[in-house]
């Protein structure tokens, strides 16, 4: 829900009013489709996902689950059809939809399509364009919503788990070692085989992977064996600690230091765990034993980066295209237009 000059916003009355204007991008592979349009004349995206099939429930069949079928095609023992699945909003939900409104160009951006290219970003280079950047993002007013989490009471209902170990509420000193844990946007919270949480801290002097240095290793092993041990419990230990992936982003979505916890199994995430973006946290602890005391300061970061992204008009393309000089990488030839061959 979304409180609006004291009205509460119900999803479905936010979709009713949604006014579609063009697909922003569509995931063959994650089954992921977002879509722009305007609800009462401001921006809005509409995200559907399909959800996974719940497999929960041991007295689960066919015949309860396909309502009907339309076949294909059959050759000797195999057979292919398209089916209409019997749904149910509480333990079968065919796709988990979110909406952003009011929607910002920078969201728009975010959910387009667009061409990509990997980026070594050296330390030379972060401090030189990424850091100013970073220090756009990391404002209270932008980061308010995570606060409010923290220490606000927003998402209550969500949190599955809340360590306040050593932390003095929103006192802003950096050194709170407490963190809680709550679903991720990208889970329905029905399939524990599509899991997706994600732990934020309280600490608040670590907003990304290249703030982390030697002093923090000690706090990140708690944090990660904490982890372990209390999402099991969350959910009846129906998984296993060594059934999470445990990893941050970098560059993260936003500039305040969280970890993801996905399912070992959860196989559907794209870009979201491939190389490029996702460093296994136990992988960070190692490094930090190596890196001398700057930390992550030191490493040159390889990463993917999206033409849509503001930081690849900001400075990221021209890098980029020095970099493949540099390196003895021949331009790219210009394409031809069909028309003109």
């Amino acid at each position: 829900m979304r409180k609006n000059k004291g009205r509460v916003l119900r999803m479905d009355s936010l979709l009713q009013r949604f006014e579609f204007v063009r697909v922003l991008d569509s995931n063959p592979q994650t089954k992921v489709v977002s879509l722009l349009g305007h609800i009462d004349s401001q921006h809005a995206i509409v995200t559907l996902e399909k959800t996974h099939f719940n497999t929960d429930d041991a007295r689960c069949s066919c015949a309860d689950a396909v309502q009907e079928t339309r076949e294909i095609a059959a050759n000797d023992i195999y057979h292919w059809a398209v089916a209409l699945l019997k749904q149910d909003i509480q333990t079968n939900p065919a796709a988990k939809v979110n909406v952003i409104w009011p929607a910002t160009p920078v969201h728009v951006r975010k959910y387009s399509q667009q061409a990509l290219h990997l980026v070594r970003e050296s330390p030379q280079l972060y401090e030189r364009v990424v850091a100013p950047w970073v220090k756009e993002q990391a404002t209270p007013e932008r980061l308010r919503w995570v606060h409010d989490i923290l220490y606000n009471g927003a998402e209550q209902e969500r949190v599955v788990y809340r360590d306040f170990t050593g932390a003095e509420h929103g006192n802003g000193n950096g050194k709170n070692d407490g963190f809680l844990v709550l679903p991720d946007m990208k889970w329905d919270g029905v399939s524990l085989d599509a899991l997706y949480l994600v732990a934020l801290v309280y600490r608040d002097d670590v907003r990304s992977l290249r703030d982390l240095r030697p002093q923090h290793r000690e706090w990140l092993i708690a944090l990660n064996n904490r982890i372990r041990a209390v999402v099991p419990a969350c959910y009846n230990y129906a998984l296993h600690a060594d059934e999470l992936r445990i990893f941050v982003h970098y560059p993260p979505s936003y500039y305040h230091f969280h970890i993801h916890v996905v399912n070992i199994r959860h196989p559907g995430l794209g870009d979201g765990i491939a190389a490029g973006r996702a460093v296994l946290l136990e992988d960070v602890i190692e490094s930090l034993g190596y890196l001398g005391e700057l930390g992550f300061m030191n490493r040159t970061l390889t990463y993917v980066m999206g033409e849509n992204h503001e930081l690849w008009s900001r400075g990221l393309q021209d890098a980029v295209a020095q970099q493949l000089e540099k390196d003895g990488i021949p331009k790219r030839p210009p394409v031809l237009n069909r028309e003109s061959s």
